[in-house]
C-alpha cells in the first residue's frame, strides 16, 4: 500500500492506491485511487465554554412567596395550577417531600436553598467521641453495589455534615477519627469523630426535594443539598414535560437529578456536583434533552466506581440527547448508556477525567456518538477496574447495534476505544448482539504505550464478518490494537481489514 498525506485545516487528505491485505473479516475499502478526508484537529466542543450553571440571578423571581421556615406544600396546595412559586432567600428545611401540580414553577430568589438535612445538638462526650441518640431513622431496605462490598458503607443515607464539609461514613466505632462519623442504628446512636462545640453539624434525613407528582414542572434558580436519597433515587425527581434549568444539585446521598418516565423532559444549565452516586439519571424516559449542564465529582459515598451506576450520567431504557456538558471527575463513569437504550445522540460534551468509562454504550440500539472530546478517563483503581480492554477507558461500544462513533477526540484515555461483544440476552428491540457498528472521522491521541484500541468478545459472541467498521480516522501516538485474541501493530490490524483509508504518525 502505497500512502500519502496532505494536510488542509483540520483534515488531512489521503491518497490510498493499490490497496491489499488481508479480506478477512470484510470491510468496505477505497476504490483504486480515492481522495477521503480524515481529521487532524479536535471537534469543536474542545473550545467549547459552557454557559452560566447553577443557580440563576439574571433577574428575580415573581411569583407567590414562600418564606424561610414555611412548610411550602399549603401553600402550593391553597393556589391555582401553573403558579409560580419563589422561595425566599435562606435555608429552607424541607421535611417532606414537595408535590408540584401541572404547569407548576418552583423558583428562587436569589441565595434560595432547599436542605434534606436537619441540625443536630445535644451532643455528649463518649471518650474520645461525641455521641447524640434518637436521630436517626429506624432500619429500612439496603441496596446498591459498594466499592467495599463487604461492610457496604454506600447503602445508608443519613450522611453528615460539619460546617458544610462532607464527613466520611465508618461502620464501626474503633474506625472513628476525625474527619469521619459512625451510626449505630440499633442503638440509634450517631458518634463523631470531631468534638462538635462551635461547629454545625448537620444530618441528611429527607429522602427527596421535589417530587414528580404532575407533569410540565418548571424547577429553577435553586440550590438543592443534603438530601438522604436512596439510591437509584433522586433528590430532584422529575416527570413527564419538566424543565429543570439553572439549578445546583449538590451533596445528596444517591441520584442529584432523576428523570423517571419523564417523556420529553428538559435538564440544561444546572451544576450538579458531589453527589453520593450519580449526577444526573434517566429512566424510561423518552426524548430527554440533557443539555449544557455542569456534572462533576459524583460518587462521594464509595458507590462501586467500575460498574453500578456511579459517576457522571447514567441511563436505562430511555431516549433522547446528551449535548454540550461539561461531564468531569466523577469517580466512575461519564456517560453510560445501558439496558435497551435506543435513538440516543452523545454529542458535543466535554468528557474529562472520570474513574471510569469516559462513554460507556452498553446492550443498547441505534446510537450516534459524535463530536465529544473524551479525554484523561479510566485511570480510576478498585474493585473491577484494570487495563484490558474489557475496562473501556474512552469509548465503550459494548453488545450494542446500529452504533456511529465519529468526529471524536479521543485523547489520553486509558485504553482509548474498545468494542466488545458479549452474550447478553434478549431486549424489547431484538437480542443484544454487536451489529453494524460504526467508527469513522475521530481523531485518536495515545502517549501512554501501554493504551490499547480495538475489539474484544467473549467465546459465545464471536465478533461476525462486516459487524464493525473502521475508517477514516487518524491515530497519533497508536501501536497497540487488538483483534480477536491478538495484541497487534498498526500495519498487523489494517492487514486484518481495519482503517483501510486512516493514517497513523
Amino acid at each position: 500500500m502505497r500512502r500519502g498525506v496532505v494536510a488542509t485545516a483540520g483534515v488531512a487528505l489521503l491518497m490510498v492506491s493499490g490497496c491489499s491485505g488481508k479480506t478477512e473479516p470484510p470491510r468496505s475499502a477505497p476504490s483504486a485511487t480515492t481522495t477521503v478526508t480524515v481529521p487532524t484537529a479536535p471537534p469543536t466542543a474542545a473550545a467549547a465554554v459552557l454557559g452560566p450553571t447553577g443557580p440563576s440571578t439574571a433577574k428575580p423571581c415573581e411569583g407567590t412567596s414562600i418564606p424561610v421556615g414555611t412548610d411550602p406544600q399549603p401553600i402550593i396546595d391553597a393556589a391555582s395550577p401553573s403558579t409560580v412559586f419563589c422561595f425566599a432567600k435562606g435555608i429552607h428545611r424541607i421535611t417532606r417531600p414537595i408535590h408540584p401540580r401541572s404547569g407548576d414553577t418552583l423558583g428562587g430568589e436569589p441565595g434560595a436553598v432547599l436542605s434534606g438535612s436537619i441540625r443536630l445538638t445535644g451532643w455528649k462526650q463518649s471518650g474520645a467521641a461525641w455521641v447524640v441518640q434518637g436521630v436517626l431513622p429506624e432500619a429500612y431496605p439496603l441496596k446498591g453495589q459498594c466499592e467495599d462490598n463487604k461492610t457496604k458503607p454506600c447503602q445508608l443515607g443519613e450522611q453528615l455534615f460539619q460546617d458544610g464539609n462532607h464527613l466520611t461514613r465508618v461502620m464501626s466505632l474503633s474506625q472513628l477519627k476525625p474527619g469521619t462519623f459512625f451510626g449505630d442504628y440499633k442503638a440509634n446512636a450517631l458518634y463523631l469523630g470531631d468534638e462538635p462545640t462551635g461547629h454545625v453539624i448537620e444530618m441528611a434525613k429527607t429522602q427527596t426535594a421535589i417530587d414528580k407528582s404532575a407533569d410540565n414542572v418548571t424547577v429553577t434558580g435553586l440550590t438543592i443539598q443534603q438530601f438522604a436519597s436512596r439510591p437509584q433515587a433522586g433528590a430532584l425527581q422529575a416527570g413527564a414535560g419538566w424543565k429543570v434549568t439553572a439549578n445546583e444539585v449538590r451533596w445528596n446521598h444517591a441520584v442529584g437529578i432523576m428523570v423517571i418516565e419523564g417523556d420529553n423532559t428538559v435538564v440544561s444549565r444546572n451544576t450538579v456536583a458531589d453527589n453520593g452516586q450519580l449526577g444526573i439519571g434517566q429512566y424510561k424516559s423518552a426524548g430527554v434533552k440533557i443539555t449544557a449542564n455542569l456534572v462533576t465529582r459524583n460518587n462521594t459515598d464509595g458507590f462501586w466506581i467500575a460498574d453500578w451506576e456511579s459517576g457522571g450520567i447514567k441511563s436505562t431504557r430511555s431516549s433522547g440527547e446528551v449535548s454540550g456538558n461539561d461531564i468531569i471527575a466523577n469517580r466512575g463513569i461519564g456517560m453510560w448508556s445501558d439496558i435497551a437504550e435506543y435513538d440516543r445522540r452523545i454529542t458535543g460534551n466535554r468528557i474529562r477525567d472520570n474513574a471510569a468509562d469516559g462513554i460507556r454504550y452498553e446492550i443498547s440500539y441505534s446510537a450516534v456518538i459524535d463530536q465529544n472530546v473524551v479525554e484523561h478517563n479510566g485511570f480510576g483503581t478498585g474493585r473491577g477496574s484494570g487495563g484490558t480492554l474489557w475496562d473501556g477507558g474512552g469509548i465503550n461500544v459494548n453488545t450494542s447495534s446500529d452504533v456511529q462513533v465519529r468526529g471524536n477526540l479521543i485523547k489520553d484515555n486509558r485504553n482509548a476505544l474498545s468494542i466488545q461483544s458479549r452474550t447478553r440476552g434478549d431486549g424489547p428491540r431484538g437480542t443484544y448482539v454487536l451489529r453494524n457498528v460504526l467508527v469513522e472521522g475521530n481523531l485518536v491521541v495515545t502517549s501512554d504505550a501501554a493504551s490499547s484500541l480495538g475489539v474484544v468478545e467473549n467465546k459465545r459472541s464471536p465478533t461476525q464478518p462486516g459487524a464493525i467498521t473502521f475508517r477514516r480516522n487518524s491515530y497519533q501516538g497508536a501501536d497497540h490494537f487488538a483483534y480477536r485474541g491478538k495484541t497487534m501493530t498498526w500495519s498487523e490490524w489494517q492487514q486484518s481489514g481495519f482503517d483501510q483509508d486512516s493514517v497513523s504518525s
